[in-house]
């Protein structure tokens, strides 16, 4: 199948910066997202913060925030 008859990534603000983001769902390795490498609890701390999409720097802020928590 051509290009053409893929679905194409939705482009979504950043639920927390309101940043332009490309959303890849459905491709998650693909996903700017997936350059921040997060464990389950920042996860589940994060998810508790916001219901969408977040771009890759806030995703990296809220972690170390979240981390800086621990210390």
């Amino acid at each position: 199948m051509g290009r053409s008859g893929w679905a194409k990534h939705e482009i979504i603000p950043c639920e927390r910066c309101g940043t332009a983001i490309e959303c890849k769902a459905n491709s998650y390795t693909k996903c700017q997202c997936s350059a921040v490498q997060l464990t389950i609890n920042e996860v589940q701390h994060i998810s508790e913060l916001y219901d969408g999409c977040l771009c890759a720097k806030c995703l990296f802020e809220l972690q170390q925030e979240y981390r800086e928590t621990l210390v």
